[in-house]
């Protein structure tokens, strides 16, 4: 991998981690689409690297909620009423709504590694990102707020999330959809999604990192991996706060019909490459 992928792949992460969009799917099509034959265990490294920086970025944008939301969890859990609090109670709910996308990952972990290997089926799961974001839109009726959501709110959504473990699924836009069609608003939706997915995100990223310690003489190339690595950070950053922003005014349309042209794209370079 050279410097020049390192910072491009690193965009496109931050960009689309946040974005409905699936940075899985990007990370598997770009590659593709530019004909870049990145070895396996040199992109399994690089993609463990941005996912660690786009959740250093989540975290840092909403690190006043985290630290509210930990306290009055934690004062619940000392008091027993866990749930009088609305940001303890908040923090109940990211943790139900956690434990979908885990029980289904750890079920059909073998697939989902078989998607990764296939820009087809990525393609095709877009089509799928494309399709929820227009049910989003159809279906909503955006009226709730977050201090609204109830634990099957949370456990609706986390089902959505658990969609998401395939690349091309996009894990914001499959629990935006998930969130709105509980009848949440665009916006709020969209805070509990980047909240929900510092959980998954800090599971899957430990358990790489486990493995990028097995890995020999990983230390020559991470110097290559470093500008991606602050890529993936800044644009993530900025990418939560210009959603938020565009979803208080905006639909999700736009979303959709980008996923559905960049697969069905995808598709017909595939059909002609075959």
């Amino acid at each position: 991998m050279t410097i020049f992928q390192s910072i491009l792949l690193g965009i496109v992460q931050g960009l689309t981690e946040f974005l409905p969009v699936s940075s899985s799917g990007h990370l598997v099509i770009i590659p593709y689409l530019l004909g870049w034959n990145i070895p396996a265990q040199v992109e399994f490294v690089f993609d463990v690297l941005v996912q660690v920086a786009t959740l250093f970025a989540v975290i840092v944008y909403f690190w006043s909620d985290l630290l509210g939301i930990t306290k009055a969890f934690i004062a619940g859990v000392r008091s027993r009423q866990v749930m009088a609090d609305p940001q303890s109670r908040l923090g109940v709910y990211i943790i139900l709504a956690t434990i979908p996308a885990g029980v289904v990952g750890v079920l059909i972990k073998d697939m989902v590694e078989q998607a990764f290997d296939s820009p087809t089926a990525t393609a095709f799961f877009l089509l799928v990102t494309s399709l929820l974001l227009v049910v989003a839109e159809r279906l909503g009726a955006r009226r709730r707020e977050l201090v609204d959501i109830m634990a099957k709110d949370a456990l609706w959504i986390g089902f959505f999330q658990a969609l998401a473990i395939f690349p091309g699924i996009s894990r914001s836009g499959s629990t935006i959809t998930g969130g709105m069609t509980r009848d949440l608003q665009r916006e709020p939706a969209a805070r509990f999604s980047f909240l929900l997915s510092i959980p998954i995100m800090l599971a899957a990223g430990g358990l790489a990192l486990l493995d990028l310690a097995e890995i020999p003489d990983i230390g020559s190339t991470l110097l290559v991996y470093l500008p991606g690595f602050i890529a993936a950070a800044l644009t993530g950053y900025f990418s939560i706060r210009w959603l938020l922003g565009y979803l208080s005014r905006r639909p999700l349309n736009l979303f959709a019909i980008y996923c559905a042209v960049l697969g069905i794209f995808t598709l017909l370079v595939s059909l002609v490459r075959s």
